[in-house]
């Protein structure tokens, strides 16, 4: 048995008791995963609160599918809780973009571009190096909606995955290949320049 699946048992043995033992359960397995609110802070830049918020709810979810005995082990505990909260945040993520949808529509290009990914900041690096500012609005506003909203979308740190859920791609790698040539658009639009 590894260190992963003794702790594991000792904690899932710990809930099914009662009192102060199945207490003491409930704060080892809120603390052993509490840095889980700063990877979502991190991963999905929701706010602290909300953060918090997902991970509680994560935890309250668990000890009840633990206690119901829904939870059968076939994975290690911390890949189980990291599953339900990777989905509060997605929920969390898409409760905030149906609210910023309105906003994203008035974001400055110039500000969307400082936003953007790493993986495509140096491109546009590069572009707005080689470019004036006005003339890589106006290369941008010629690439069209959607390209807009999908690089204004990974601009704001969401995944291949959320941004197909969000604007109803059929998979991440679409999105991805997408993205990709929505950049490509942008590079030979500012070439003929």
């Amino acid at each position: 048995m590894t260190h992963s699946k003794t702790a594991d048992g000792e904690i899932i043995d710990s809930l099914l008791l009662s009192g102060v033992e199945r207490r003491r359960g409930e704060e080892k397995l809120f603390n052993n995963y509490s840095y889980f609110i700063r990877e979502g802070i991190r991963k999905y830049s929701i706010s602290p609160d909300e953060a918090f918020d997902a991970y509680s709810d994560t935890i309250l979810s668990a000890i009840e599918k633990i206690v119901k005995g829904s939870f059968e082990g076939r994975s290690s505990l911390k890949t189980y809780l990291f599953q339900i909260f990777h989905n509060k945040c997605v929920d969390q993520l898409r409760k905030n973009a149906t609210k910023k949808s309105s906003v994203h529509q008035t974001v400055s290009i110039t500000d969307m571009l400082y936003q953007v990914a790493d993986a495509a900041k140096t491109v546009v690096q590069k572009l707005v190096e080689k470019t004036d500012w006005d003339v890589m609005k106006q290369k941008l506003n010629e690439l069209g909606e959607n390209c807009q909203k999908l690089l204004l979308l990974s601009a704001d740190g969401y995944s291949d995955k959320e941004i197909a859920l969000s604007l109803e791609y059929k998979t991440p790698e679409v999105v991805k290949t997408s993205r990709l040539r929505c950049l490509e658009k942008l590079r030979q639009l500012v070439k003929r320049t």
